[in-house]
């Protein structure tokens, strides 16, 4: 795919990780995309099409049939990430005010509201009935949306 773009003269933007992969031999280090399934690519409206017909695309992210650009930003992040020599994985998209569950520790299974309190993240355990609380620190690696 990226080589099909690049042809059309469409730069794309394929974030990879390192991966160990198990063979039954051995073990080799693979890269990956970060986001299965997903390349970034900046076209104009008359170029939808060909970015469409290239083999691999299987939908153009947007609303309804208008392609919708991420911010320049988000994009800005993700380059500086890659050309740093920091370590960095995938990681579930959270967000402040999500419903999550605890998958790990001694809350596992718990229900909650994921919130900030200056730098840390805290668990919001609710009870609705008495429209009452009880919030906990918690390591937001240990929680997934719900």
């Amino acid at each position: 795919m990226r080589d099909q773009l690049d042809k059309q003269g469409i730069e794309p933007l394929l974030p990879m990780v390192k991966r160990l992969s198990q063979w039954k031999d051995r073990k080799k280090e693979i890269e990956v995309p970060l986001f299965s399934g997903y390349c970034f690519v900046r076209f104009g409206q008359h170029e939808k099409t060909p970015v469409q017909k290239t083999i691999g695309v299987v939908e153009i992210v947007g609303s309804g049939s208008r392609p919708e650009p991420i911010p320049e930003p988000e994009i800005d992040a993700l380059r500086r990430l890659m050309i740093s020599v920091l370590p960095y994985d995938p990681h579930p998209y959270l967000h402040e005010g999500m419903k999550v569950e605890v998958i790990r520790g001694p809350l596992q299974g718990i229900h909650g509201i994921l919130l900030r309190k200056e730098k840390r993240h805290r668990l919001v355990i609710g009870v609705h009935l008495i429209q009452q609380a009880a919030a906990v620190e918690i390591d937001v690696n240990d929680v997934m949306g719900v």
